[in-house]
Parts: C-alpha cells; sequence; structure tokens
C-alpha cells in the first residue's frame, strides 16, 4: 500500500528527514514512535506534499508520488487526519462531515459512521466550537473516512484526550482495520498504541532506526521504552 525509499524532507534550508525507508502493507496498522522532534509528523506531512521539498520515493499503491501536486495524492485513497484536527468551528457536525469531496469510491455512508461515532450523531447539530476535544477528534477522524480514503495517516489522534475517549478510538482503529482499511498512527502514547498495531517503526533524528513487530515487541518492550523514555 506505501512504500518509502530514502526519503528527505526540507523546511527552508532546515534538513528534517534524512533518508525515511518503510513500506506499509494493505490492511496493516502501523505506527510511527519516537520523541518529540524525531520527525514523525514531519513524515506523514512528507507524504502528504505539506513540506517546503522533499525527495526521495513515494509509492501509494504502485504510483510514484515524489513529483506530485498536494491536491491530487487523496485521490489516489489517502485520508490524512492532522494534529490540530482542522475542524470548521463555524461549521455543524453535520455540515463538517457532509465538506469534503468524495475522492474515491467506497467512502463510508453517513448511517456507518453515525453507527462508528454515535457521540457524533447525539452532537450532529452542535458546532464545532461546542464540542470537546475528544468529540473533534472524532469528527476529524470521520469526515476523512467519508472520503473513500483507504489509507489513513492519523497524527497523535489521543493526545490531551481523557482515557475514556482514548479507549473508544482505540475501538473505532480496530474496526477500521477489520473493514481492510490501512493506517499509518503518529503516536506519543505508546501504552495505547501498542497492543493495536501489527508493527512499530522507530525514528530518532529524522530517520528511522528500528522496526519492531506485534511478535517481537513483549521482548523488546523494555529496550523500547528506553528509547522512547516512556
Amino acid at each position: 500500500m506505501l512504500r518509502i525509499r530514502d526519503l528527505h524532507a526540507f523546511y527552508g534550508e532546515s534538513h528534517i528527514l534524512h533518508g525515511v525507508d518503510m513500506d506499509v502493507r494493505r490492511g496493516e496498522l502501523v505506527t510511527l514512535l519516537g520523541r518529540n522532534g524525531a520527525g514523525r509528523s514531519t513524515t506523514l506531512k512528507t507524504i502528504m506534499n505539506m513540506v517546503g521539498r522533499r525527495q526521495g520515493s513515494i509509492l501509494i499503491n504502485g504510483t510514484e508520488t515524489i513529483g506530485m501536486k498536494a491536491h491530487r495524492i487523496p485521490r489516489l485513497g489517502v485520508g490524512y487526519c492532522p494534529e490540530e484536527r482542522g475542524i470548521f468551528s463555524s461549521l455543524n457536525v453535520s455540515e463538517n462531515l457532509l465538506l469534503p469531496p468524495t475522492v474515491r469510491s467506497g467512502g463510508m455512508t453517513l448511517d456507518e459512521i453515525n453507527a462508528m461515532f454515535p457521540n457524533l450523531y447525539e452532537r450532529r447539530h452542535s458546532q464545532g466550537t461546542r464540542l470537546s476535544g475528544g468529540e473533534q477528534q472524532m469528527l476529524a477522524m470521520a469526515r476523512i473516512l467519508r472520503t473513500g480514503a483507504r489509507l489513513l495517516l492519523l497524527d497523535e489522534i489521543t493526545e490531551g484526550l481523557a482515557p475514556v475517549i482514548v479507549q473508544k478510538l482505540g475501538d473505532v482503529l480496530v474496526k477500521l482495520r477489520d473493514r481492510g482499511m490501512t493506517i499509518v498512527l503518529v503516536e506519543q502514547n505508546f501504552r495505547f498504541a501498542a497492543p493495536l498495531a501489527d508493527r512499530h517503526y522507530v525514528m530518532e533524528h529524522g530517520r528511522i532506526i528500528e522496526e519492531i513487530s506485534a511478535a517481537e515487541l513483549p521482548s523488546r518492550r523494555d529496550h523500547l521504552n528506553s528509547m522512547l523514555g516512556v
């Protein structure tokens, strides 16, 4: 689904990613772990061509996208949920959900979204400014599911949320993977990410320094905790 080779990213003169290599197979949930400033969020933005300059290779479903304009990348079935969520505060929940265009067939219907996010259905007439942080995060995720995206890039979706909401988001990720979606999850909360992911990539100083499978995780947990400073 996603194949990255020797990926470099720049903001002006600042060289942020230094030759990232990673693969994500169809239907996998893969995490990008690392300390703040490791380059995890920049990796997602670079896939979406939202950095100053990038070089290397990014294949999405076999299509090379390194020279592709940013607005064309979602049409390959990629949905990006940024850390800042991007909710339109002046619109209500229903209007936020209806705003994004359908870029590929197979997007989730409003009924399916309401079943997956019952909180949003209850708050469907509430403005974005009146939503809690957890409800905003659910809305940001639900919005990209309508578009037909099959590859989801999710950036720090649990940050600042109550444990009960974090658990609900974990349940949603499991359901999405069961539907065959492919997910790349940037996450600081290792306890949340550990039981969900098929594989973990660890980043440091703009490079991937380690790959740990779910099967390897129990024996590598102490080592991983020390690298992440958990």
